[in-house]
């Protein structure tokens, strides 16, 4: 049994190699810690799993980790490679130069005259970090050039099967050398430096929403500490940002903005985003602008035909007006936010529909009671079999849209003409419930007093909470609804005879 498991240290070395990226896997898999410390021997636990034992020689190598650095790396308990040093812990002032760190690295000594081509056929087992540069000079020999490798790929400092195979098409001796490298902060990634500054054990966010130049952040509480070397962060590693803000307040008021502070960077927020292939200027304190809602927009915009007709009726700065526009559409665009409306005229003379758009500063409810109803009730009795108008009325606010539903109730009086075809409504709006699409679907035909089975559609725009999705209704105005039928004639009472000057004359003399 012994002889069957027993193995030639070069049979171990190319035994680890294979292996090499079941480990890597079952460490990102099963390991998932902050500062993972997986041992060889664990990985092996876990690759015994599937081959059913554990060969005997990996014993003398139990004494040491997988990826063992020598003696420069200060924790000897196996400190990951990409780990800041410790000592930033806790830093709520960035100091850059607290995060350099010496490391020792597998190197190949190679002629500068084909370092070229040997990178080209190791492009994948050199070692890949931001600002590092893989090939440098050799100290000892200024005709060489030194590669350097990623010890995650290169075990025990040793090359695997397919590396030594085209250093030897290309005639270059398969030694690998150790290299002092020295890690700066700039070659350390925001995830990295946020999570080694941080306390151990929090959450780490270093997502954030882009719009132009600007990062948007949503903080948790404890992450407000470390804020301002937060934003700093973001701007050192993300180029184009300048300016880093993190929501203070939630959307709750009238105009769909929210209070902000600047974290790092210049207080400039008037930017310039592009959607779609389309330019729009804004104020970002100000108005309400979300680059995740890009692909809503589009959506939207692809149910358009040139020639129908859109309401939007909280239009912001003109993301679903403005391409409706240029998409040769007659728009009907409104926001109630005096700032969101300079700048959707703003942005209608940016990209040349300024005379396309019909532009309004009005309540929801005023601009479908007034401009909607106006237009609708002037449109429907052209309407015939060969020429018909669609119609579609976007209300994107999703806190409070649904409560602007029975708006329709009744908006339109007299018959529904066959030939007419009804608005489609795209309501958007905020759900908690288990079943997101139902909920939407009930609270629609409360506010609608009708039913909508069968002649509804329901999207998951995006999550946007734990537990709480933003969704998208479309359906058509049913006429029932939309419709006010007048009431049946009734008969009319005798017309009463208007009294004149000599009725009163001939009333005072029989008097």
């Amino acid at each position: 049994m012994a002889e069957r498991v027993t193995l030639t240290q070069e049979q171990t070395r190319g035994t680890l190699w294979r292996f090499g990226y079941s480990a890597r896997l079952l460490k990102t898999n099963h390991f998932r810690t902050a500062a993972s410390n997986t041992s060889f021997p664990a990985v092996w636990m876990l690759l015994a799993q599937y081959s059913g034992r554990i060969p005997g020689p990996f014993v003398v190598i139990q004494r040491n980790s997988f990826f063992t650095m020598p003696e420069t790396v200060e924790d000897k308990g196996n400190l990951e490679l990409y780990s800041p040093p410790p000592k930033v812990r806790g830093m709520t002032e960035l100091n850059r130069e607290a995060f350099k760190r010496t490391v020792v690295v597998p190197v190949l000594k190679v002629k500068k005259e084909i370092i070229s081509t040997l990178l080209k056929s190791l492009k994948h087992t050199v070692l890949q970090r931001p600002g590092l540069k893989r090939v440098v000079e050799d100290p000892e020999d200024e005709n060489n050039r030194l590669l350097i490798l990623d010890p995650h790929k290169i075990a025990e400092f040793s090359l695997g099967e397919s590396e030594q195979e085209v250093l030897k098409q290309l005639n270059i001796p398969p030694e690998v050398c150790k290299y002092d490298l020295e890690l700066t902060y700039d070659n350390f990634k925001s995830e990295e430096i946020l999570r080694a500054v941080l306390p151990e054990g929090q959450d780490v966010t270093s997502g954030f929403s882009r719009v132009g130049h600007i990062a948007h952040l949503n903080l948790r509480d404890h992450q407000l500490p470390y804020r301002h070397l937060i934003g700093q962060v973001i701007i050192d590693k993300n180029p184009g940002v300048t300016c880093v803000v993190n929501k203070t307040s939630i959307i709750d008021n009238t105009y769909r903005n929210f209070q902000m502070e600047v974290l790092a960077g210049e207080s400039n927020l008037v930017t310039k985003v592009k959607e779609n292939n389309i330019a729009y200027e804004l104020d970002f304190s100000k108005v309400y602008w979300n680059p995740r809602l890009s692909t809503e927009h589009g959506r939207i915009v692809e149910l358009l035909k040139p020639g129908d007709v859109l309401f939007d009726v909280f239009a912001g700065i003109g993301p679903f007006a403005i391409p409706a526009a240029k998409k040769k559409c007659r728009v009907f665009a409104n926001d109630l936010n005096p700032e969101s409306y300079n700048w959707l005229l703003h942005n209608c003379k940016l990209n040349k529909v300024y005379n396309k758009i019909k532009a309004f500063n009005m309540d929801g409810r005023d601009f479908l009671l007034g401009p909607v109803r106006e237009e609708l009730s002037k449109e429907f009795p052209l309407q015939t079999k060969e020429q018909k108008t669609s119609f579609h009325i976007v209300m994107n606010l999703p806190a409070l849209a649904l409560e602007f539903l029975d708006v329709f109730r009744h908006l339109l009086v007299g018959e529904p003409r066959s030939t007419a075809v009804l608005p489609t409504v795209h309501c958007y709006a905020f759900s908690k419930h288990d079943d997101p699409a139902k909920d939407i679907q009930e609270r629609a035909e409360a506010s609608l007093g009708t039913s909508l089975d069968g002649r509804c559609s329901t999207y998951l725009v995006r999550n946007v909470a734990p537990n709480k999705e933003m969704m998208c209704i479309s359906f058509q105005i049913p006429a029932d609804v939309l419709y006010k039928r007048p009431c049946p004639a009734e008969e009319k009472p005798a017309s009463k005879r208007l009294r004149t000057s000599k009725d009163f004359s001939e009333e005072k003399l029989l008097s």
